[in-house]
């Protein structure tokens, strides 16, 4: 849906509509699109565009040498949505947040992108939320071994 929004300009209601209309619960091309966390959708595709200017300059901050503008429309949603649950949710391990959103960029390309989507997150966390990102996955030290 951010890929729709930035490709054609539609507002993140209508991207939302048609995705509940015509992609869940859909039989497209042989794939069945299950029904999403529409909760935790609605969210990132609000909260993206709602924050799209802060969202952006993290990002180009993080880039290291590439031009936000300049990259791929997928790549570029996916490391706005990644930013965004980085940001905003901090219920969720920022290195689950960036393994999700590595998974997802692996679903679309076979070169580098999924590394660049792991790079940039990762900075982005570790500005963001530096503490959890000292830790390990799950809020740990990485030396403690569990046992107190």
């Amino acid at each position: 849906m951010l890929y729709q929004m930035d490709l054609v300009g539609v507002a993140p209601r209508v991207a939302l509509g048609e995705f509940a209309t015509h992609r869940v619960g859909q039989d497209l091309d042989g794939d069945l699109y299950v029904e999403p966390d529409m909760a935790l959708l609605n969210g990132i595709v609000e909260g993206v565009a709602e924050r799209q200017g802060d969202i952006d300059a993290m990002v180009s901050a993080s880039l290291q040498g590439h031009a936000l503008e300049r990259l791929e429309m997928l790549l570029r949603a996916i490391l706005r949505a990644g930013t965004y649950e980085i940001l905003a949710h901090a219920d969720v391990h920022p290195r689950i947040a960036i393994n999700d959103y590595m998974n997802v960029a692996h679903g679309f390309f076979g070169g580098r992108e999924p590394a660049m989507v792991n790079g940039v997150l990762d900075r982005i966390a570790r500005n963001l939320r530096p503490e959890e990102m000292a830790r390990g996955e799950g809020g740990r030290d990485p030396g403690d071994d569990g046992d107190g």
